[in-house]
């Protein structure tokens, strides 16, 4: 919501020129914080469960914050820079986040309120869609898997993964497609079939 209001309202400054001006005014970077930080924690939460989120976001803005003199200015939107600040604090927790895609691969469909019949329905396709999920990101290679996660859960395009990862556009797309190459024979070995031969 944050991110349409911006988009929206003509009054906000763009994000390099935010970074620029806390050059010389360092308060000003909070209005960056401000602006990405539920996006950062919810993705490291995503990643990682949330009581390592915290950390993980707090300590991308501290690092983006001491490295804001070497932001590039041509570059109108930071998210990018910050998801990458990310995927590398991530990268130290790599087999705490695989810790948490296997337990939420063996989480219960369980606690389903009655009412609301469409809602209800549509979470219970969602979570029993879930444990296998999480199981097939876990078999997901850790560089493929931060492009798949950078572009599904963060929703940058293909060549802001790049971008964030510091990798060339054509090796995120590379990545990319292995991912859900990967992720859909998973998929697809674990979903019952109706029919033999199919």
């Amino acid at each position: 919501m944050a991110v349409v209001t911006r988009a929206l309202s003509t009054d906000v400054a763009g994000d390099a020129v935010v970074i620029e001006r806390s050059w010389r005014e360092p308060e000003c970077f909070a209005e960056v914080f401000d602006r990405y930080y539920p996006q950062i924690y919810g993705f490291a939460a995503e990643r990682l469960g949330r009581s390592t989120a915290d950390d993980v976001a707090a300590e991308t803005f501290m690092i983006a914050f001491d490295r804001r003199d070497r932001y590039d200015l041509s570059r109108p939107d930071a998210r990018p820079w910050l998801y990458g600040i990310a995927v590398n604090l991530i990268a130290r927790h790599r087999r705490a986040e695989a810790r948490q895609y296997r337990a939420l691969a063996r989480t219960d469909v369980t606690e389903i309120s009655e009412g609301h019949a469409d809602r209800v329905t549509g979470r219970l396709d969602a979570q029993a869609h879930r444990g296998p999920l999480m199981a097939a990101l876990a078999e997901i290679s850790d560089k493929n898997r931060d492009v798949l996660l950078l572009v599904a859960w963060a929703e940058l395009t293909c060549e802001e993964a790049a971008e964030a990862l510091g990798i060339p556009a054509a090796t995120a797309r590379v990545r990319l497609h292995r991912a859900r190459k990967k992720l859909r024979a998973v998929l697809t070995k674990t979903e019952p079939t109706t029919e033999k031969g199919r």
